[in-house]
């Protein structure tokens, strides 16, 4: 499917002038950069829960529910940064989040408790806030319109590569020095790339300015909700198995982080693949039968992990595959999002991170629950939630209601 966009109906004002394919590359990739460092700071507690609950003297479930504060506060504050502030440049507002990330992750790495480690995670939240949604609008103005999937493909790297490389390296990292060390790393990456950001990135076009009330009303179209309602179940989903992955795993790892690291490198590196083939096939055949694909396999693997949860050899097959369909989801619902109405995409692209983070929020709740069965529990749990996730998405496609005239 190629949708046809223009500045005017992503809603910006300009689309700037070609520099060429590389220099076109270069501004993805940091766009891309932006989100890993995002994505490692969020994905690498999964691997280091135990870790950071035995030195701050917490439950796990407890250091979990710091997830939930930095998802819920991404959700909330997202859509309110281009409303407050509507003429800042993208280039300077994904800077100023990066800055906020490194601080937060360095007030929550010296953390001497859980209160002072939550408080760090949501200094951090509010950098994500600014950073993921301005980074997700801006890529479509990047490509051509033919070229919409793959941008947010490639922006959409960032996140594959923070599961590949940031989450399972944190992890190895951590085993090996501490879990302190590694979120300082994390906070190193952040303040290096706001440097890199502010000198190379460039102009990007600004999305028209919106009130909240225009915001809001993209939700009348029950096509967007269903999307929307879609997105924040497949992150449930995920979220539900991934941060628990060390008490999925535990049976099969015997507790060793290094094994655990290379499970979570197997599943990025399937994130990866997944990620690449998404943009250029969804632009193929479509977001409706991409997605349809992607989440019917997701609650596969999920059903699969609960049954082989013992066996370290099927868990790494499962870890790659996983990482494939997973990703492999995600550009089909950003892809449907524009194609609804190009008109709005600019917005409905906003409402989707802030959905992305509802459904994190929701994921350790829903995983502390689910582990009160036995861990066992957690991808069965995993699997519900993503079949709701296929069945909403696929009801956005049932034609409207149209009221005959008297």
């Amino acid at each position: 499917m190629v949708i046809e966009l223009s500045a005017s109906v992503l809603g910006m004002t300009t689309i700037e002038p070609s520099y060429g394919r590389a220099r076109t590359a270069a501004r993805l990739a940091l766009l891309a950069a932006g989100l890993f460092v995002v994505g490692t700071n969020a994905f690498v507690i999964a691997g280091v829960l135990p870790a950071i609950a035995t030195d701050l003297g917490a439950t796990q479930t407890g250091v979990a529910s710091s997830i939930t504060w930095y998802a819920a506060v991404v959700a909330v504050a997202s859509p309110l940064v281009p409303v407050l502030v509507p003429r800042a440049p993208r280039r300077l507002l994904i800077a100023v989040g990066l800055l906020l990330v490194a601080a937060g992750t360095v007030v929550a790495a010296l953390a001497p408790g859980l209160d002072v480690f939550v408080a760090g995670r949501v200094l951090a939240a509010l950098g994500g806030a600014a950073l993921v949604p301005t980074a997700t609008a801006a890529a479509p103005t990047l490509l051509p319109p033919e070229k919409r999937g793959t941008a947010l493909a490639a922006t959409g790297l960032g996140f594959t590569l923070a599961s590949a490389v940031g989450s399972p390296a944190g992890t190895a990292l951590a085993a090996a020095v501490g879990w302190r060390a590694t979120l300082l790393t994390v906070a190193g990456l952040a303040l290096v790339l706001a440097v890199a950001v502010a000198l190379g990135l460039g102009h990007l076009p600004l999305g028209a300015p919106s009130s909240m009330a225009r915001r809001v009303g993209v939700l009348r179209d029950r096509r967007v909700v269903l999307v929307l309602a879609a997105t924040a179940l497949v992150t449930t989903g995920f979220n539900v198995v991934y941060i628990f992955s060390a008490q999925l795993t535990h049976d099969a790892t015997g507790g060793d982080g290094r094994l655990l690291a290379l499970l979570l490198l197997l599943y990025g590196i399937g994130g990866v693949v997944g990620t690449a083939l998404a943009g250029p096939v969804t632009d193929r055949v479509g977001s409706r039968a991409t997605a349809a694909v992607a989440t019917a396999a997701l609650v596969t693997v999920f059903v699969l992990l609960a049954v082989e949860q013992r066996s370290f050899v099927a868990l790494a097959v499962l870890f790659g595959v996983w990482g494939v369909v997973a990703f492999g989801a995600v550009v089909p619902l950003q892809h449907r999002l524009v194609a609804i109405d190009p008109a709005t995409a600019g917005l409905t692209l906003g409402w989707y991170s802030t959905a992305m983070y509802v459904g994190i929020a929701v994921a350790p709740l829903l995983g502390a629950a689910a582990l009160a069965g036995g861990s066992v529990e957690l991808p069965l749990a995993g699997a519900a939630v993503t079949a709701l996730a296929l069945a909403a998405f696929q009801l956005g496609y049932l034609p409207r209601r149209t009221v005959a005239p008297a």
